[in-house]
């Protein structure tokens, strides 16, 4: 046995999602792929636009390592290029449409992109991005991406132009390794300053098999793409719906009826999406159950609050909820359902269904430690820890940063996750906060999704998210920003909320302010952006010794 213990030339070829695409054109050739505004794109000629892409990327000079940049929203460009750039050898690191010109011209110099494609939509934040590289820097090379109405400069290389002119039996290339760098993802920036995640051909390859299997998605899915493709790369179901042989159904902006709509036209079976687009479309006045059977909600990003749960069920959607993060590539823990619970009343399967769950087939562990010793908490659900993670998913690194890389990547051989979480007698995990979000009030530890999920049911709330404000006496109290659910008539005021909260939480955990505001402010993908309430919450000063619990 000890001489087969190396892999050979058959077996050891690099996995890569890429080549589910060449699998797809050949056994769904003539079935749809992409699906946008009227135009429907089959699988063979997915893979025929991609191959001319990847070669078009090669003569422009592009090399193997090379970054290319995207800013766009979920157009069929956006899904194609998840495949082409790949192809061609580049990274691809896709950015958010959302980011202003300084953060742009931050994440284009640290990728050092050699091309950077632009949606028509965000040309002119890419102009003023690129106009602030310094006299002796090398700017990316811009090419637009048309899009009906927003066409491009007529002399412009264009994302068309390059796939016209592209090599259809190109042969693309294939990574030298499993670990060959295939996309740089920044995150979100939502506690920090954003950092480059860089992901491998093989993690890419394991999360993606992975995700199909823990959602149990099925050979030709309808996929709504509600959750942005620049969005950790849309939790790895680009590929994935090439694996399924699925049809991509591209919106490039949504709001609830345009979902229901879509839902209706092309009898859509699965979407994914933060809490907040859940939140959305369960609080609309359309009904998914009309169009048809159930559509499967995949929901991760922020623990969804029972009530959004109960009400999004009662829309006609079948919400599975899992874990991940930019450094996972997708989701590596999920709320795996057990018949038991089937009969369990409603409520209690909402709350039960709000914990994140157990690992993946993909992951190899998860568990919950004390971030001081490394040890295991008790699994009570009650002794909070911080979660951390170790499998084939995982990123390589962040990149220009081994500080950052080893901060979370210890030597204990766990990632660190810097969410705080607890472990149910049944192993089921449930997250409890960001560590940042922690409320430490006169020495107990108040977890900011507690409160949150009694917020989410009173009737009148849309959105809640709980934050830390200063306090002369308690060092910090909970302090809550609520918007109203839309409609006439509804309102709310700081002494409801606060009474409401009296008889449903310990009295320490009772928000001691409330802000009511029309909208709370949120990234392009949903999340509530706390590190902004964070600073309004302190901006309000510490409240007085008058206001003791």
């Amino acid at each position: 046995m000890e001489a087969l213990t190396k892999a050979n030339s058959a077996n050891g070829c690099p996995l890569t999602p890429l080549s589910f695409l060449e699998r797809a054109a050949t056994v769904y050739g003539d079935c749809a792929s992409v699906v946008y505004k009227d135009e429907v794109f089959t699988w063979a000629q997915t893979l025929d636009r991609c191959l001319r892409l990847a070669s078009s990327l090669v003569r422009l000079g592009v090399s193997p390592g090379d970054v290319v940049s995207v800013v766009a929203p979920n157009t069929p460009a956006m899904y194609e290029m998840h495949f082409g750039v790949p192809m061609s050898g580049a990274v691809l690191n896709t950015l958010n449409t959302r980011l202003d010109a300084r953060t742009i011209s931050v994440l284009l110099r640290h990728a050092e992109s050699r091309v950077v494609f632009v949606d028509g939509e965000s040309r002119s934040v890419v102009e003023e991005a690129l106009a602030r590289f310094g006299p002796g820097e090398r700017k990316p090379v811009v090419v637009p991406v048309e899009d009906g109405e927003l066409a491009a400069p007529a002399e412009a290389v264009t994302y068309e132009s390059l796939v016209r002119g592209g090599d259809p039996r190109f042969r693309w290339v294939r990574p030298a390794s499993d670990w060959t760098p295939m996309v740089l993802n920044h995150t979100s920036g939502t506690t920090a300053e954003p950092k480059g995640v860089v992901h491998c051909h093989r993690g890419l390859f394991v999360i993606t098999v992975d995700s199909l299997l823990s959602w149990s998605v099925p050979t030709r899915p309808v996929y709504l793409w509600t959750l942005p493709m620049y969005h950790a790369n849309g939790w790895s179901f680009p590929w994935g719906m090439a694996a399924a042989g699925g049809t991509n159904v591209c919106l490039r902006r949504f709001d609830a009826a345009a979902v229901y709509a879509v839902i209706r036209r092309h009898r859509v079976t699965h979407l994914c999406g933060a809490p907040v687009v859940l939140n959305m479309l369960a609080s609309a006045a359309e009904d998914a159950a009309a169009a048809g059977p159930p559509v499967e909600i995949l929901t991760a990003g922020a623990p969804p609050p029972a009530a959004v749960l109960l009400r999004a069920e009662a829309k006609g959607f079948r919400v599975s909820h899992g874990y991940g993060l930019t450094e996972t590539a997708g989701l590596v823990v999920t709320c795996a359902w057990k018949p038991a619970w089937d009969g369990l009343p409603a409520g209690e399967r909402a709350r039960i269904k709000a914990r994140q769950g157990v690992r993946t087939l993909g992951t190899a562990e998860v568990d919950v430690v004390e971030p001081e010793t490394g040890r295991a908490v008790a699994r009570d659900g009650k002794a909070m820890g911080e979660v951390v993670l170790r499998g084939g998913s995982l990123m390589l690194g962040y990149l220009k940063d081994p500080a950052g890389t080893e901060r979370c990547i210890r030597g204990d051989g766990w990632f660190y996750t810097g969410d705080v979480g607890v472990v149910h007698p049944d192993g089921y995990v449930e997250i409890r906060d960001r560590s940042k979000d922690v409320i430490i009030s006169g020495g107990e530890n108040i977890s900011s999704v507690e409160v949150e999920s009694v917020l989410y049911t009173h009737p009148g709330v849309y959105e809640a998210a709980v934050v830390a404000r200063p306090d002369e006496h308690w060092g910090e109290t909970p302090c809550a920003f609520v918007s109203p659910r839309p409609g006439p008539g509804v309102g709310l005021s700081e002494e409801e909320i606060v009474a409401y909260c009296r008889e449903r939480l310990p009295k320490y955990m009772v928000p001691k302010t409330v802000v009511v505001r029309d909208e709370l402010p949120k990234t392009s993908t949903g999340k509530i952006q706390k590190f902004l309430l964070r600073d309004m919450a302190r901006a309000l000063g510490p409240t007085r010794p008058a206001s003791r619990m």
